[in-house]
């Protein structure tokens, strides 16, 4: 039976169990997962946070990254601005990046989720409002949430993803997972 591990993957960990980048060390997943054989299924960046699975099944590995398949994967984003429905309806039919349109995507304005703290804490201003979001893509290029917001006109101040699939954060907490 495949193993299925659900990760609540903190800001500032590396989505891989080495580091080859620096010569200074910083966090992999060899510092939270001590399991043998299992391997992220798709990536979340350095500064982003949340949901990581990794399995040790490279079809489940593939229906859940490969974007030919379609599963939805759910962020909370925190943008800077107060973001006008205008600039989200965009959203919702595509916009343009550099790599090309993207599909359309399912986003509404949310409370601000009770979430963890992030260390370090988000950069807060006062004279400059922010406002949440809960998106929902179907695709996975390279930072492509962030791309979308500053297309949009209100970069991303913070980035949790929840869900991928039918597989949620609920009841993980951050640098912490579960069998799935």
């Amino acid at each position: 039976m495949p193993q299925l591990i659900l990760f609540n993957k903190p800001y500032g960990v590396l989505s891989q169990f080495t580091d080859r980048g620096t010569e200074t060390a910083r966090a992999t997943l060899s510092d939270y997962i001590d399991i043998p054989g299992v391997y992220p299924a798709g990536r979340l960046d350095r500064d982003s946070e949340g949901l990581l699975l990794l399995t040790d099944n490279g079809k489940l590995q593939a229906r859940i990254a490969d974007p030919k398949f379609k599963m939805p994967k759910t962020y909370l984003v925190q943008v800077e601005g107060d973001a006008e429905e205008r600039a989200l309806s965009k959203l919702r039919r595509g916009v343009e990046l550099k790599d090309g349109w993207t599909r359309p995507a399912e986003v509404e304005r949310i409370d601000p989720p009770g979430l963890w703290d992030r260390d370090p804490p988000v950069r807060f201003r006062k004279t400059v409002p922010d406002c949440w979001l809960k998106l929902t893509i179907r695709e996975g290029r390279n930072r492509q949430v962030r791309r979308m917001t500053a297309a949009i006109g209100y970069p991303t101040l913070r980035l949790v993803r929840w869900s991928v699939g039918d597989w949620t954060l609920d009841g993980v907490k951050s640098g912490e997972w579960i069998a799935g």
